[in-house]
């Protein structure tokens, strides 16, 4: 597996080994061992998936005070994937990162605790897979706007399809900072 850290050096955009033959390919997911030997030691504890179709922005969304790492690759379609520093005391607070997933890539997003995550859904439709390292908790689900200016997030989707809840999101100036993840 291969693996380099963004501009945002705590994310990381992994790019697992790919078999592939006539028959099409086999990839691993999620090895401890080999994830751990690379540097990635979190137990996962919760996987999600999420089908959305084009046009759908997603985020920017976190989980506090039990905040939640995630590893999200794209199993269907394509995705633009965004990972936001929202850690009080970050000398990176505020700043973004992206990458392109797709089925082709097949590439993964490391967004670790204490990121807002969100991505646009640039094909016709998209499958999401999400490996994460606390449980959901409803009472600690947050959100950030997604198009917050402070964030410079060049979103690819002109006019998005967003939940009432995304629709809804106060600008991060406007989050109390107790409502934000502390560098850990």
């Amino acid at each position: 597996m291969r693996s380099r850290a963004l501009m945002l050096p705590e994310v990381v955009l992994l790019e697992p080994e790919r078999h592939e033959d006539q028959r099409g390919f086999f990839m691993e997911l999620w090895n401890a061992e080999r994830f751990r030997a690379a540097g990635f030691d979190f137990p996962v504890v919760q996987v999600n998936l999420s089908r959305s179709r084009k046009g759908v922005i997603r985020g920017l969304h976190h989980q506090w005070p039990e905040p939640q790492g995630k590893l999200v690759a794209c199993l269907q379609g394509e995705i633009y994937d965004v990972a936001v520093d929202i850690r009080r005391g970050s000398p990176t607070f505020g700043r973004s990162v992206a990458a392109m997933l797709t089925e082709d890539n097949g590439r993964m997003l490391w967004i670790p605790p204490g990121f807002a995550h969100g991505f646009a859904v640039v094909s016709e439709s998209a499958q999401v897979l999400y490996a994460c390292s606390a449980p959901y908790r409803r009472a600690y689900d947050r959100v950030i706007c997604y198009d917050d200016p402070e964030f410079a997030i060049d979103w690819p989707v002109a006019e998005p399809i967003l939940s009432a809840k995304d629709a809804a999101a106060p600008r991060l100036a406007e989050v109390p900072p107790e409502a934000l993840p502390e560098l850990l």
